[in-house]
């Protein structure tokens, strides 16, 4: 199983995997999808990795990763954005996706790789674990933004 970066043509089929999951709603409408693609492929600091089965993706996530002027100079990185789609579940895309993250991430330098889930599921939770994400180091906190 094999993780790559995303490309600029994966929008389409990326949207496709998002509409399948139960994470979230992709953002909409096409041209907005299209111009956050665009910008998001241009930051420096910032991978998408896609893993397929045939012609689809079915799995993807992102890694953030920021300049930091603590922890020696290394920079510190975020994992977001992992989604499986339900179908492919259980057969490695998943953690094929978040460990080419992480070897990017420890390529960077990255001092830590940080992650959150809101997911309950402890299927969810085992998966992060098997990956080398160890839960309880930190404790997160969400500013949610105001309504209005």
């Amino acid at each position: 199983m094999r993780a790559r970066l995303a490309q600029a043509a994966d929008l389409e089929r990326l949207l496709d995997l998002f509409r399948a999951s139960d994470v979230s709603a992709p953002v909409e409408p096409r041209d907005r999808a299209e111009q956050i693609w665009s910008e998001t492929l241009a930051l420096r600091w910032v991978d998408v990795f896609v893993a397929e089965a045939g012609p689809r993706i079915v799995s993807t996530c992102m890694l953030i990763a920021a300049p930091n002027l603590l922890r020696g100079g290394r920079a510190h990185a975020f994992l977001d954005n992992v989604v499986t789609h339900p179908e492919f579940r259980g057969f490695g895309y998943g953690r094929a996706v978040v460990q080419a993250a992480l070897t990017e991430a420890w390529a960077k330098d990255c001092h830590h790789v940080l992650l959150q889930s809101g997911r309950k599921d402890p299927r969810v939770h085992r998966f992060y674990e098997n990956c080398g994400f160890e839960p309880g180091r930190r404790t997160a906190y969400v500013a949610h933004r105001p309504a209005g």
